[in-house]
């Protein structure tokens, strides 16, 4: 499958390849939107990526208040770096929204994790 998904190689470096569809969470998509953002770079193909509030979610409630200050901050995070590159969000409202993990496991080829 790795082969597969191979788009180009050149010696002694790491191998750029092709993913099919971007699962990302709100705990370790801000470095990465940042990341666009300090080198000025567009997200490529943002309707292959989609997004969802897992990490932090309350089971009990669907108030993003009720899970605390951090918490909170990381998902509306999340809220803000969606909008402005153009993801969509599976928040904690949507039908979709759910564990990471479990949304795609025989849809993606890795985890950025």
């Amino acid at each position: 499958m790795y082969d597969a998904h191979v788009v180009r190689e050149v010696e002694n470096e790491i191998p750029l390849i092709y993913i099919d569809r971007h699962l990302v969470h709100e705990v370790t998509s801000p470095q990465a939107f940042d990341g666009l953002r300090t080198k000025k770079r567009p997200l490529h193909q943002p309707s292959k990526t989609f997004a969802t509030m897992d990490h932090n979610v309350s089971t009990q409630t669907k108030d993003i208040n009720a899970c605390g200050d951090m918490a909170r901050i990381q998902m509306q995070e999340l809220m803000k770096n969606c909008k402005e590159f153009g993801v969509t969000l599976y928040d904690l409202n949507h039908p979709y929204q759910g564990i990471v993990h479990v949304m795609g496991p025989s849809k993606v080829l890795l985890c950025r994790e």
